[in-house]
């Protein structure tokens, strides 16, 4: 199988051109080549296929091998990807994915793909859509008991689930390999959750680590950089651009608020290219 190593700010995906080969086992792919000792090592595995509603569409797989409805660092990846092999020539295009079609616009250095910026969709805050067992319609600010302490939570969906939460403790200090599975398969999550654990350095900056279902800590996550940004907005602690400082990069998110679209804008990177024979 032939593919492509891809970053964006540090979260990392295996990359295979669709439209050229075929993955006849994503799921199982998935989590042979995430593996950081006995495959090519990733967050998953992100296969660009043909679309028939739109310019390409994305099969985002977890490194557990679960299904993701949708990626924001990758997602950019697969524009440059687009773009850079020559797939497309140009800087407007729309990937369809499991949250809906994306439409992204494409910035050049020197004839390649650096930034792209995209329209993420509104930010669904209906608790039972997320979905996040609530008392309330929305989960704004609401209480979470994980193992005997209480957060502060609030809800958003970005096409996928996300559970915010903004700490006054410093986030880098957190031991998020010990907490984070609590936050994924709390009881109050159905569907599992991604959790976003924030620190408000200012009225438009904020710095995150971020756990994530079915793959654990990534350096980065797009959809939940714009599900803390929103998030932040709704609680009155940030602008409506804020710029995102994770362990792998930045991003820079704006959200006009009630029914306008999150954009979010940030690097995409190729890494290596590569074959491997799958088992």
């Amino acid at each position: 199988m032939k593919f492509t190593k891809m970053q964006g700010a540090g979260n990392d995906y295996v990359y295979v051109n669709c439209l050229n080969e075929e993955v006849a086992n994503p799921e199982e792919t998935a989590r042979f080549v995430s593996d950081r000792h006995f495959g090519i090592g990733a967050d998953g595995l992100i296969l660009i296929k043909p679309s028939q509603r739109a310019d390409f569409e994305m099969a985002m797989y977890n490194a557990d091998g679960s299904r993701g409805e949708m990626c924001g660092n990758g997602i950019r990846c697969v524009a440059k990807y687009a773009y850079d092999y020559g797939l497309t020539d140009q800087t407007r295009i729309s990937v369809d994915t499991l949250a809906g079609i994306k439409y992204l616009e494409l910035f050049l250095e020197q004839g390649k793909v650096s930034r792209v910026k995209v329209n993420m969709g509104t930010p669904c805050l209906t608790a039972a859509e997320i979905p996040v067992v609530s008392d309330t319609e929305q989960a704004i600010n609401v209480p979470l008991e994980v193992e005997g302490k209480t957060y502060a939570m609030t809800a958003v969906s970005m096409g996928n689930p996300h559970c915010v939460l903004f700490l006054e403790e410093d986030v880098r200090e957190l031991d998020l390999e010990a907490i984070g599975p609590a936050f994924e398969n709390h009881l109050r999550f159905p569907k599992r959750i991604n959790t976003e654990f924030v620190n408000v350095v200012d009225d438009h900056t904020l710095r995150m680590r971020v756990w994530e279902r079915g793959s654990g800590e990534t350096l980065a996550c797009g959809t939940g950089a714009c599900a803390a940004a929103v998030a932040a907005v709704l609680n009155g602690r940030t602008i409506k651009e804020t710029v995102v400082l994770l362990s792998g990069g930045e991003l820079t998110i704006t959200w006009e608020g009630k029914d306008a679209p999150v954009y979010m804008t940030g690097p995409a990177v190729t890494v290596f290219d590569g074959e491997i024979e799958l088992p």
